[in-house]
Order: C-alpha cells, then sequence, then structure tokens
C-alpha cells in the first residue's frame, strides 16, 4: 500500500464544489471506501485516485480531463484569434496578459481563464471588434477606382 503524501488535490476539488462545508468530505471518503473509513489517511492509493477523478470530472461540468483540455484549447485559440483582430499582439503573453487583466475584459491572467469565462470572452471581443470597424473611416468605391485608374 501506498501512502498519499499530500492531499492538496482533494482539497482544492472539495473548495470549488457544492456543499464543501456540510460535511461532503466525510461523505465522499466514506463512498468511495464503501463505508470503511470517514479519514483521507486511511485511504487506499486506488480509492484516493478514484475519487479525485470523479472530484475532477464534477468540477469540470461533467467533462473527463482529456475532453476538458481540448475545450479549453479550442477556447483559447477562439479567444486569441479575436484578440489578433482587434490588435492584440498575441506572440507576448505579457500583452495577451495584460489585455485580460482589464477588470472590463476578465480581470484574471489568460492561462487562469475557465472554459465558461473564455466563453463569456468572445462576445466581448466580437463586439470590440465590431466597434472599432464603425470608426475605421469609409472611402467611397468611386473615390478607390479613380486613384487606382490613374496610376
Amino acid at each position: 500500500m501506498k501512502a498519499i503524501k499530500s492531499y492538496g488535490e482533494f482539497y482544492s476539488l472539495l473548495k470549488r464544489m457544492p456543499g464543501a462545508h456540510d460535511g461532503l468530505k466525510e461523505e465522499l471518503v466514506l463512498s468511495f471506501t464503501d463505508g470503511r473509513t470517514e479519514s483521507l489517511r486511511a485511504m487506499r492509493d486506488g480509492e484516493y485516485k478514484r475519487m479525485c477523478a470523479s472530484m475532477r470530472e464534477s468540477v469540470n461540468n461533467g467533462m473527463s480531463e482529456e475532453r476538458l483540455q481540448i475545450e479549453l484549447k479550442k477556447r483559447r485559440s477562439a479567444v486569441l484569434h479575436r484578440m489578433q483582430k482587434i490588435g492584440v499582439d498575441t506572440t507576448n503573453w505579457t500583452n495577451v496578459d495584460n489585455f485580460c487583466l482589464q477588470p472590463r475584459i476578465a480581470g484574471k491572467v489568460f492561462r487562469r481563464l475557465t472554459i465558461d469565462e473564455l466563453s463569456a470572452l468572445i462576445p466581448k471581443l466580437e463586439s470590440i471588434y465590431r466597434k472599432q470597424q464603425r470608426k475605421l473611416p469609409r472611402v467611397p468605391e468611386d473615390l478607390l477606382t479613380m486613384v487606382i485608374s490613374m496610376n
């Protein structure tokens, strides 16, 4: 039996779950040890790993860890693409983080944004882009053809 050295993952997941202060810890431990114990220290390594995997899935909107990473990658890519369109230099992470840190954008660094926060950011960025496009001066088409034909 391999001893579990740290319970940090468990407590960070527990903190994100609803009902964390209402005896949820004991309920979880009891259910994953088949009623054998309420103590984290008395859990076997396999029981602890299964419990943490289940908690991760619960916290991550029912997605497995692999699916969560795929969704995060998609949303991050969509957000970065829209940032590029509005003029943020996305080749520099400091610029991306500074943009995201603005309270009206996200209020935290890019890498800490959740799937829901990334999804909520997409319409904001599209709105910013549309407003930028409205502010650009419009040159009439006939003027453009005149300038081109003169050359």
